[in-house]
């Protein structure tokens, strides 16, 4: 997949990637800023900024009139807060893609923060929250990152609490959006059936009125873990879903191929060895998989589950038995290539819409300000060996770095100690 970058006077990065055989396009804007550039009391600022972003504007001040604009040439818009960056995005018929420009442009720069639609998304906010909240396979993953990140803003939930969203303001929204919707810390991506020329022009046109502005520093994460931690969310279920993870390092790590590679041999799918050993052989779980979080400083790396309740016990020994495992033999050739073949095919088949080329391509030059093709990754994954899975997992995998996050009907915190120091 060939594609070009260029940068426009006010610094703000313009990637374009052609793809063949479509006929719309994909054009999103990251901003690098997330939750963790938050402070403690307004947390999840980042998040509701993105629910506000599409509801008014000077020049179109409802939402209706937005989503109306987009719907009468049947596109697509929405908006993703991380921890890291915002996206905002509108998937367009190529003959349309000006209109997407302009919205855009228009709902960054010139969105009113109206105090009546503040109010409403404030209530649909909340209900966003009560709903994590409701549901344990999405609530332990604010448990987990509580427990890995602890004091620092990447352990906060995105969406903050109900608490710190009741405290957010109009001059909240203005101010953050003049500190980091900004050049210098933007990346403009369009995917689809477009061309170079086409877009750095419409790039010119509708987003030079960004103030170039400067890139703002997080509150870094010091990793000191120095026994293994555990952390039990009681809730009253049918079902326990738990994380069981390791601190690990940054995405600049030259580590990182061989610990996805790890990660595909360990849960990436249902030949994997966690879903092979707490599932299929002895009907523990019925999800399980293992995956990284990888961020400019820092990172974790876990394995995750929902068990039932009676066998939770068995599902960590059998858990941490893996961890154990391949930290102390090889893996086999055969295993080794199949994780490569299965991390080229899911990425493979992910990258097939606009959608999923424009992310992949600006959060790289967001993040790690260098992008990496598709073919390149490929070519790191192919490079990983035997040895160095051994390797990483013997530098993550470490028995006084081993973090238990639980959410289901447990108070007994002692039996899960002692399955940790084991």
């Amino acid at each position: 997949m060939s594609y070009t970058l260029s940068t426009l006077s006010n610094k703000l990065r313009v990637i374009t990637v052609p793809m063949e055989g479509v006929t719309s396009a994909t054009v999103q804007v990251l901003v690098g800023a997330g939750s963790r550039y938050e402070e403690a009391p307004k947390a999840g600022l980042s998040h509701f900024l993105e629910h506000m972003i599409f509801k008014g504007t000077k020049k179109r001040p409802s939402a209706l009139e937005i989503s109306s604009l987009v719907d009468s040439v049947g596109g697509e818009n929405n908006a993703f807060t991380g921890k890291d960056q915002t996206g905002f995005y509108i998937k367009i018929q190529k003959k349309n893609l000006a209109l997407a420009f302009d919205i855009l442009s228009d709902t960054l720069i010139n969105s009113l923060y109206l105090p009546e639609e503040i109010n409403k998304e404030r209530g649909t906010i909340i209900e966003e929250i009560n709903l994590y909240e409701d549901t344990p396979m999405y609530k332990i993953d604010n448990v987990f990152f509580e427990l890995v990140f602890n004091h620092n803003p990447l352990g906060w939930p995105i969406s903050g609490d109900k608490e710190t969203v009741s405290r957010i303001t109009h001059e909240d929204f203005v101010n953050y959006a003049r500190r980091f919707y900004q050049g210098k810390d933007m990346v403009l991506v369009v995917a689809g059936k477009v061309d170079q020329k086409e877009v750095e022009d419409l790039a010119k046109k509708y987003f030079l009125n960004f103030s170039e502005g400067e890139k703002e520093k997080f509150l870094s994460f010091k990793e000191d873990q120095k026994e293994p931690r555990l952390k039990i969310e009681y809730k009253k279920t049918d079902q326990a879903h738990l994380y069981l993870g390791f601190p690990a390092f940054s995405v600049f790590d030259p580590d990182k191929p061989a610990l996805n590679v790890l990660n595909a041999i360990m849960g990436g799918g249902m030949s994997s060895r966690l879903f092979t050993e707490v599932r299929e052989k002895r009907g523990l779980a019925y999800y399980v998989g293992a995956a990284a979080d990888l961020f400019a400083d820092s990172g974790m790396t876990a394995a995750r589950a929902g068990v039932n309740l009676a066998k939770i016990e068995g599902a960590i020994s059998v858990i941490i038995k893996e961890f154990e495992r391949i930290k102390e033999k090889k893996v086999g050739e055969e295993e080794l290539q199949k994780a490569k073949e299965f991390i080229k095919g899911r990425v493979s088949l992910s990258l097939e819409s606009s959608n999923a080329q424009a992310e992949w391509y600006g959060e790289r030059e967001l993040i790690q300000g260098k992008i990496e093709t598709p073919e390149e990754t490929f070519a790191k994954v192919d490079q990983v060996t035997a040895a160095d899975i051994q390797r990483v997992a013997n530098r993550l995998f470490a028995k006084d770095k081993r973090n238990l996050a639980i959410v289901g009907p447990f108070e007994d915190e002692k039996k899960f100690k002692k399955l940790l120091s084991s």
